[in-house]
């Protein structure tokens, strides 16, 4: 337990990580502001001290998660013409997924506070799913300005056809639902065919 009055590094992800093992291991409704801090070593006002409430903390953890897939996504250009194509494109994608447990993403959905902090700040411009689209299609873009897919693939298309389906796939999913791994490589290949030879 960190002594009162002392900073702890990085307190917003050591919460945010705790609130993660807390529905990894016990569901969604065992997500309270005392299950955290106590599962993060912290004292227990510490997260109302830094979030208005619950509603607020689950909020910022997916927005924060969503940054993350948004920051992953901006590195992809600088993959065009290096490994293959839906490789690239599965690693954003199955990165996404994994980037935010069901359980947490479930939360943000039900809890109507949490949902219109959440939407609230994508519409403010939050890093999210139109920026992971961005990315996505400027990097097809390149793809195919390299010749790597078909020149008349619509890679604003594809790239909303992905995206979507990956937002879908991760807000909707349960913790014990199939893997959507193999869903994602599927929809990869009948969006993006290889050039022809």
């Amino acid at each position: 337990m960190s002594p009162r009055g002392v900073a702890i590094p990085d307190l917003r992800e050591r919460l945010f990580a705790a609130a993660e093992r807390v529905v990894a291991r016990d569901g969604a409704a065992a997500l309270t502001s005392r299950a955290v801090t106590a599962e993060a070593g912290c004292a227990k006002g510490v997260l109302h001290t830094h979030f208005a409430g619950l509603d607020e903390f689950v909020a910022e953890l997916v927005l924060d998660r969503f940054a993350r897939g948004a920051r992953s996504a901006g590195e992809l250009s600088a993959r065009t013409g290096r490994g293959t194509v839906a490789g690239n494109l599965a690693g954003v994608a199955l990165g996404l997924l994994d980037s935010l447990d069901p359980g947490v993403a479930g939360l943000a959905l039900t809890r109507p506070a949490a949902a219109l902090h959440t939407r609230e700040a994508l519409r403010s411009g939050a890093p999210g799913f139109a920026g992971i689209e961005d990315s996505v299609r400027a990097y097809l873009d390149g793809e195919r300005a390299g010749g790597r897919v078909p020149a008349g693939l619509d890679c604003g298309a594809v790239a909303l056809a992905l995206v979507g389906t990956v937002h879908h796939l991760l807000m909707t999913r349960g913790p014990e639902g199939p893997d959507p791994r193999e869903s994602v490589t599927r929809l990869i290949a009948a969006l993006v065919p290889p050039p022809p030879s």
